[in-house]
């Protein structure tokens, strides 16, 4: 099958660090070129990639014809521009999340999906660890009976004003940031929606620092309560539980697997050990490459659609609308 030729547009730390080379590391992908303005940005990515070609401008890379694909790493509010830019010129987009600042946002990127026959998706890499698709089948299989309550937790401590994610002009905010994993994992594992949703928000440089929503979820297992804590001002904290009535899963290292902890399940259930699944060395971002990469040569289809990002954004969109202040 053809190897599938990857852009990434903008050099940024995170591009550098984890997804340019995962792109260059997974089987059927080639990190085949980089945009950016300054040439100097390119050489730690040459290090690795030596065969690098980079472009000058976003632009530039959009035009060149060997490039199949497009990943984006760029500041939030920049998304739904570039997303729509690189489908434009006839590339298949990979984008960070979240894909866009207002679930209404992605409408336009879904209906350009469509006309195109291009694959578009958010870059959200958790529903290819296996972590996170043994919770799920634990879950849907029934391991904890009826789910009754979830907690999820997501926080780390970034005092640096000046980071985007500290921006209000750059789309900042632990929401936009970290919600899209506490809301999302959830909705992903259970197909539960919110029905009613509250939240406190606390807010510095016009962006939310720490958030604290609960409400209830509505899906094919029936209802349950939900409580999501972000921050971006605590001591750093990772771990979901999913409460069922006859057990209870705990997720280690859900979001940041093997960096903030090594990913694992814990399944604990009255008169049996708790059963503890371990995933060491998994590469969450390697994976998403190879199953995006498959997926534009006809293979199974990508895990986490439009729609999916649509549904988590829409929860954001209904946590802000429902925030009163601390």
């Amino acid at each position: 099958m053809k190897t599938v030729n990857w852009g990434v547009l903008g050099a940024s730390n995170f591009a550098l660090n984890f997804m340019a080379r995962a792109i260059h590391e997974a089987e059927g992908a080639r990190l085949h070129s980089l945009a950016t303005a300054v040439a100097a940005k390119a050489e730690p990515f040459r290090a690795f990639c030596p065969d690098l070609a980079v472009h000058g401008s976003y632009e530039a890379l959009l035009a060149d014809p060997a490039v199949d694909a497009v990943y984006i790493p760029l500041p939030n509010h920049l998304h739904v521009e570039w997303t729509q830019k690189a489908l434009e010129a006839g590339k298949h987009v990979l984008c960070e999340k979240p894909i866009a600042m207002k679930a209404a946002e992605i409408d336009a990127i879904i209906a350009l999906r469509d006309r195109t026959g291009l694959l578009a998706a958010e870059a959200y890499m958790i529903v290819h660890h296996p972590n996170w698709q043994k919770v799920r089948d634990l879950v849907r299989g029934g391991a904890i009976g009826a789910v009754r309550h979830v907690d999820a937790h997501f926080t780390y401590d970034l005092r640096d004003m000046g980071n985007v994610r500290n921006r209000p002009e750059t789309g900042g905010g632990s929401l936009p940031d970290i919600g899209v994993y506490t809301f999302g994992s959830v909705r992903w594992v259970t197909g539960a929606e919110p029905a009613r949703l509250a939240a406190r928000i606390e807010r510095e440089n016009d962006v939310d620092t720490f958030a604290l929503v609960h409400g209830d979820m509505t899906g094919p297992g029936g209802s349950f309560t939900y409580h999501s804590l972000t921050s971006m001002r605590l001591f750093g904290r990772q771990e979901v539980v999913f409460h069922g009535e006859t057990g209870l899963i705990r997720v280690l290292g859900p979001f940041n697997a093997g960096v903030f902890h090594e990913a694992q399940t814990i399944l604990c259930r009255p008169g049996f050990e708790d059963q503890v699944f371990r995933f060491p060395g998994v590469r969450q971002y390697r994976n998403q490459v190879e199953a995006f990469s498959r997926a534009v040569r006809g293979g199974p289809a990508f895990a986490w659609t439009l729609e999916d990002a649509r549904g988590t954004q829409a929860m954001i969109d209904m946590a802000f609308a429902a925030a009163r202040p601390l």
